[in-house]
């Protein structure tokens, strides 16, 4: 096996780009973004850790190119099965077979929810979910008005407004490029998320 180090920014695959084989995660994060027609950009998925990125799946199945962006979110310690060894280990390795069937499972279960997301929440519901997915210790979120836009697939006066709002509300504080938590309880409520829920 040979892990390879990529530091966090570093593009790993963009539209029309050809899939040079199966992508292991082994540390670290990977944001998948796909870019419409009309420049609004949205994130699909995450892949950490036990995860499989469908895109790269579709491809080596389909023979296709990429279609979404694939950018390095953290540091990434990942290794790359070339094709014909993705292939091979498709056909023969059983164990294999299967853990790569329920990642990706798994992964048209996440993009259900994506979907869902954007057609039946609200603005508000979006946002608070994605302050609470993205944020760190001590209730920190370091992103940017345009970095959350295109995590809810909204624009950016939309989101400037409801962050207004939630400040207005005591429930946020921020300034440039960073916003604090003070109420991740009513933030849930909104979100519609039980204490227990998994946020993604």
């Amino acid at each position: 096996m040979s892990v390879k180090r990529v530091t966090k920014g570093t593009v790993l695959f963009h539209p029309e780009q050809e899939c040079i084989g199966f992508v292991i995660v082994h540390a670290g994060t990977i944001k998948v973004s796909l870019t419409a027609e009309n420049g609004r950009e949205i994130v699909l998925y995450r892949v950490r850790p036990g995860e499989v990125c469908l895109q790269t799946f579709g491809c080596l199945v389909k023979g296709s190119r990429y279609s979404a962006e694939g950018i390095a979110e953290t540091d990434l310690e990942i290794e790359i099965v070339p094709v014909p060894s993705f292939q091979n280990r498709v056909a023969n390795d059983e164990g294999f077979r299967r853990s790569l069937f329920d990642a990706v499972a798994a992964r048209f279960f996440d993009l259900e929810r994506l979907v869902e997301d954007v057609a039946l929440s609200t603005i508000a519901e979006r946002l608070a979910r994605a302050l609470l997915r993205l944020a760190e210790g001590a209730g920190n979120v370091a992103a940017t008005h345009d970095q959350l836009a295109i995590e809810i697939g909204s624009a950016r006066a939309v989101v400037s407004r409801q962050l207004g709002e939630f400040q207005r509300l005591g429930l946020v504080t921020g300034e440039r490029a960073r916003i604090h938590i003070l109420e991740p309880k009513k933030l849930r409520q909104i979100a519609h998320l039980s204490e227990d829920s998994a946020i993604v």
